[in-house]
């Protein structure tokens, strides 16, 4: 069977235009279902659901820390409480995250957020009452705004393993804010304002 030239064109110009749209468009069709709704077993995933999952790993990258801190840095017993609170339920809910991620096939991160890492910072550098004042305000803050998304996605979600998992997440949450409130040095005017 003999080809000729303009036919050898043809199809090597066909093999190279199938080349690409295997790289180029396989991809883009993977990424627009994870920016997507994806299906699973428990209901479907939003991109909402990812993110919780993604903020919840994030809360413990640097909270464990700042709750270890509080037992080394702090003269406050209070300080010292809150402090094993968080150092003891985000290692617990740090290892729940993983397993709902790993199950969903939702990516984690593995370093606190650029926020979080600042915190971190202003934290690692302090010792006694400004260690302490920098821990309640700080953590207070990142439980309430961490709150609200919890308790959207408890309402929302419609993937039942979410569902679970935000429940227990909202029952880690309101006790933190409670522990850290005990100490008495949460700056509550440093809040935000509830919307009306």
């Amino acid at each position: 069977m003999r080809f000729r030239f303009g036919e050898l064109v043809v199809f090597a110009v066909f093999l190279f235009a199938a080349a690409v749209a295997v790289i180029v468009v396989v991809p883009q069709e993977q990424a627009t279902a994870q920016q997507g709704f994806t299906s699973t077993r428990w209901g479907p995933l939003s991109p909402a659901d990812r993110d919780f999952l993604v903020k919840v790993r994030w809360a413990g990258l640097w909270e464990i820390p700042a709750g270890r801190w509080a037992q080394e840095r702090s003269t406050n017993e209070k300080v010292k409480i809150a402090g094993n609170h968080l150092m003891v339920d985000h290692a617990k809910l740090d290892e729940a995250v993983r397993a709902e991620a790993a199950a969903l096939g939702v990516l984690l991160p593995n370093e606190p957020n650029p926020d979080q890492q600042r915190w971190l910072g202003e934290m690692s550098n302090a010792t006694g009452a400004q260690f302490d004042q920098i821990f309640a305000d700080r953590l207070r803050a990142a439980h309430g705004k961490v709150f609200a998304t919890v308790a959207a996605i408890r309402a929302g979600t419609r993937n039942e393993r979410i569902r679970a998992f935000a429940a227990e997440a909202n029952v880690v949450v309101m006790k933190h804010m409670r522990v850290l409130e005990e100490t008495g040095l949460v700056d509550y005017s440093a809040l935000p304002v509830p919307p009306v």
